[in-house]
């Protein structure tokens, strides 16, 4: 059960990457007016990064149950929970709390932490 719920973690938090680098491109820089342009590359650039690094966490969830180190096991999940959990407070705090984002970041470390 444990490995299934951190499983469910990885894919949820692949899930919540993909949906965040998405709608970054479509409705923040689609919208956004910044100057100048290797500015907006900059800041695109960075969004992304949170994006590829939050499909990593997943893909580090995803394999932690074949993981031969319970060491690193815990180590994984651990680092999981402190990223998303981050993620998912400074988006509630930044939206006050009106952005389903922080909702979807939130699950993520429920289920992690379930499956630790």
């Amino acid at each position: 059960m444990r490995d299934m719920l951190l499983q469910c973690a990885g894919a949820s938090a692949i899930i919540v990457a993909v949906i965040h680098g998405i709608l970054g491109e479509t409705a923040v820089f689609a919208r956004a007016t910044i100057s100048p342009e290797r500015l907006r590359i900059l800041l695109r650039l960075v969004w992304q990064a949170g994006t590829v690094a939050w499909i990593g966490c997943g893909g580090l969830l995803i394999a932690a149950p074949w993981m031969g180190s319970e060491p690193a096991r815990h180590w994984t999940v651990a680092t999981a929970v402190v990223v998303f959990g981050f993620a998912a407070g400074a988006n509630a705090l930044a939206t006050r709390a009106r952005h389903v984002g922080w909702v979807m970041l939130a699950g993520v470390v429920v289920l992690a932490a379930a499956g630790y």
